[in-house]
């Protein structure tokens, strides 16, 4: 398969389930509250800006438009999500580890896209 084939298809591949978890954020915002930690006020607020943030990164990948700093801060979101909800989650009960390593591949898969479109944008000029 073409090389950029691969890529683009890899792309679209990675932000579909970042818009779908995007919408379920504001689907079942009052379900999902209760994932906010507790020393955080306002739990319903936070999870629609994340959705609206999950959502954002999506469409930044769909329009190749600020992909670099989208996935930049993408990664940034995940990596804090496994250090103040999902790392306390697994010390607490071990069937909560995928969900952590779930997210940390997701930011790492997230830095990648970011430093392939940086190289993209500076072999395009």
């Amino acid at each position: 398969m073409d090389k950029n084939l691969t890529i683009t298809i890899g792309k679209y591949l990675f932000a579909i389930p970042f818009l779908v978890f995007g919408i379920f954020h504001f689907m079942d915002a009052q379900g999902m509250a209760g994932m906010v930690p507790g020393f955080i006020p306002g739990s319903v607020f936070w999870v629609y800006l994340t959705g609206l943030a999950l959502i954002a990164a999506a469409v930044s990948v769909f329009l190749n438009q600020k992909v670099v700093l989208a996935m930049q801060l993408l990664a940034l979101m995940l990596i804090i999500f496994v250090l103040t909800i999902h790392l306390p989650a697994t010390i607490n009960n071990m069937n909560e580890a995928p969900n952590l390593l779930k997210d940390l591949s997701l930011a790492g898969g997230a830095l990648l896209l970011s430093a392939h479109a940086s190289a993209s944008a500076a072999r395009s000029e």
